[in-house]
């Protein structure tokens, strides 16, 4: 960065640019600066980089001009001589003799004085005996590179007010402020320079666009972008003009500030007028278009910014795995962190960290349990939070055993102390599994760590006691809901109800009568249901207002467990009013689906209960189809989908196939489909004729 190289010269004073990095770090104090040859021999087109340092072009055409340096073109009577230059061997004494004469010797000086500055106590005695070393005959260029080498902002506000006092002509003071501000901005210290800025102007002295690009990236690296903002749109106040370094960096100020719009109108001019964009500004635009959900946007830009050249970082790369985790995009994950290694970069723990959080939420758990063994091979600490996020992954994907060693894990790591979440994920993964006696201690350990269980706990406690149809543990748990003052919420009533589905048919009352206290809507429902109340035309408009006021995402849910309840119960007549209301409620959507070579039953997205009805209803409608004379296609299938249920030994495809056994139907697994029930036209027909009977429900 042009900043770095100010402190490696006197040449590249003139040179310096400002840059706003974001992370300026001060170059270590260097004893070998470049030659004077190579100083005096710069044109002035090099050394003209802009006019806010007319300046110290001045001065150092005024030190090329003494009679120590008459190493350039110009001899002392005024004679132009031919450019050529004679070699010196440096080990010579008359290397050193010219060394001498050149400024090197003077930098090197001034280096050790700003080292010896910065680690001198901040008063005005002791910072004076230091300076006292330069002599009388101090120039503004050496006061510029004392302060410019020096990381201790203390004593440079002393050294800024010395040479402020001696130094009787400055071509341009505020040269000597800006280069103070920086060594503010080493030190992160805004607060006083911004109090340097108010002492500037009190004397008089204008800032130009470096003041103000100083104050910018210390805002930047102090991590206020708000700030960056307000010292950006100060400018114009000041006749400052910000140049396209100062414009690229605000895009990410105004994008760290929260003004997007802003961020993303500085983007656009920046890709028109071709404006050189640093790899921390692209790393803003892919947070923001994160943080908006506009996933398509972060790659875009990603690739927009390889294509300008733009070589990606590991913040870079961190930042688009977030992304694609907040995405659920953890295939996309995948690639991007290939292609990460793939290019020589090392993952560090933020790596890691995204990519569990991607994992994690998209109940990839295999490769979550990788991450997180790596992490623990390379001694990398796990916080609460991503510990969490594997016991929730846990729970979702029904991985108990690897649930209670990531537990185990957490408590001896020293670092992390498990939390209500910690407690809730691991409730929930045994409450599920129906093993009661781990659930209780979980719980009693939650407890004694202070903490009260919440819905969640209670939601899923309650459903392990329903498992292991523990009805009168199930009343006692939903009383404690009322106890700590919980109000009951949709999911909770889902729970009671997929309690029923497991009670004894003569303990139903008192299951019944939760779910009538925490939802009478429901409650109403149900006794119509199981006949525990009159009202035979009042089921279906009931069952109707229920679901038009109730939460999208348990729709479904209920409408399976109803259903289970009625299988269950052997009230197959109200399982399938129940099916035939879900669909006409677009609950349920592409159970059936038609084309002229095949006909498919899709029943991977419902519960047991809801799958067996909906195969016989499918029967049915087969069966009608075929009274009314309509040719069958080819084709019959039933997709039942390959997996089995994560917290159960069995999944719905052995319990559909074992059931059309019993049906004597002729579908038989697709050896080339998982989860796939197949069967021909003919052979349907055959036995859809030889099945004709009255009843065309069967149990």
């Amino acid at each position: 960065m042009a900043y770095h190289h100010l402190c490696s010269s006197p040449s590249s004073l003139l040179r310096d640019r400002h840059s706003l990095s974001v992370s300026p770090k001060p170059k270590s104090l260097r004893t070998n600066p470049p030659t004077s040859l190579n100083l005096v021999s710069l044109s002035k087109t090099s050394i003209k980089a802009s006019s806010s340092h007319v300046s110290l072009e001045d001065l150092m055409s005024q030190e090329t001009q003494t009679p120590r340096k008459l190493t350039n073109s110009q001899y002392p009577d005024g004679k132009t001589a031919s450019k050529s230059y004679v070699w010196v061997n440096p080990r010579s004494p008359r290397a050193s003799r010219l060394r001498q004469l050149t400024y090197d010797s003077r930098y090197s000086s001034l280096l050790k004085v700003a080292e010896s500055l910065d680690s001198c106590n901040p008063n005005e005695k002791d910072v004076l005996a230091v300076l006292s070393s330069l002599g009388d005959d101090v120039s503004e260029q050496d006061a510029v590179v004392v302060l410019n080498n020096m990381s201790n902002p203390n004593t440079a506000l002393l050294v800024l007010d010395h040479f402020r006092k001696i130094l009787t002509k400055t071509s341009r003071e505020v040269i000597l402020y800006n280069v103070t501000l920086k060594v503010l901005r080493k030190s992160k210290d805004l607060d006083g320079a911004e109090k340097l800025f108010d002492e500037m102007l009190q004397r008089g002295v204008k800032p130009d666009n470096v003041t103000f690009s100083t104050l910018i990236s210390c805002s930047r690296v102090c991590g206020l972008p708000s700030k960056a903002v307000e010292w950006f749109e100060k400018m114009p106040a000041y006749e400052c003009d910000p140049d396209d370094v100062t414009y690229s960096a605000m895009i990410d100020a105004y994008g760290r500030a929260g003004n997007v719009d802003m961020a993303f109108t500085l983007y656009d001019r920046a890709r028109t007028e071709k404006w050189g964009i640093d790899p921390v500004t692209f790393s803003t635009l892919i947070k923001i278009y994160g943080v908006s959900g506009n996933y398509d946007g972060c790659l875009n830009v990603y690739e927009e910014m390889k294509a300008l050249g733009v070589k990606p970082n590991v913040v870079i790369y961190n930042t688009l795995l977030d992304a694609m985790g907040r995405a659920k995009r953890p295939w996309q994950a995948k690639s991007i962190y290939k292609e990460m290694l793939s290019n020589g970069f090392s993952p560090n723990w933020a790596t890691y960290a995204a990519l569990l959080r991607a994992y994690g939420r998209a109940r990839y758990g295999e490769d979550a349990l990788n991450v997180y063994k790596e992490m623990k091979d390379k001694g990398l600490e796990l916080t609460v939070v991503l510990y969490n996020t594997l016991l929730a992954m846990c729970a979702d994907v029904g991985f108990a055993d690897e649930a209670a060693e990531i537990f185990e894990d957490m408590k001896n790591s020293g670092a992390c102390k498990p939390d209500s979440w910690t407690f809730s994920s691991l409730i929930t993964i045994y409450s599920c599994s129906g093993k009661v006696s781990e659930a209780e201690g979980i719980l009693n350990m939650m407890l004694e760590a202070g903490f009260e269980p919440n819905i969640f706990v209670l939601t899923s406690l309650i459903q392990c006691y329903g498992k292991a149809q523990r009805t009168d543990d199930v009343v006692r748990m939903f009383n404690r809901v009322y106890e700590l003052g919980i109000t009951p919420d949709d999911r909770f009533c889902g729970c009671l109800l997929n309690v029923m589905t497991h009670t004894p048919r003569e303990e139903l009352g008192k299951v019944m009568d939760c779910i009538e206290k925490a939802k009478p809507e429901l409650g109403r429902v149900v006794k119509l249901l199981i006949g525990e109340q009159n009202g035979e035309g009042n089921f279906k408009n009931e069952a109707s207002e229920l679901f038009n006021h109730i939460s999208s995402d348990v729709k479904k849910p209920y409408c399976n467990c109803l259903i289970d309840l009625c299988v269950n119960l052997d009230l197959l007549e109200r399982a399938c009013d129940i099916l035939e209301l879900g669909l006409s409620l677009e609950i349920y959507a592409g159970i059936q689906s038609r084309s002229p070579t095949q006909w498919s039953l899709n029943l991977k997205s419902l519960s047991l209960g809801a799958a067996l009805t909906a195969l016989h209803v499918w029967i049915n409608d087969l069966t009608k189809v075929q009274e009314s004379g309509e040719e069958l296609p080819p084709l019959l299938g039933i997709n039942t989908g390959h997996g089995k249920h994560k917290y159960s030994e069995k999944g719905l495809a052995t319990v559909i196939e074992s059931h059309l056994k019993e049906l004597d139907a002729p579908f038989h697994e697709a050896s080339d489909k998982a989860g796939w029930f197949l069967t021909t036209k003919v052979a349907a027909e055959s036995w859809l004729e030889s099945r004709r009977s009255p009843d065309l429900v069967v149990a």
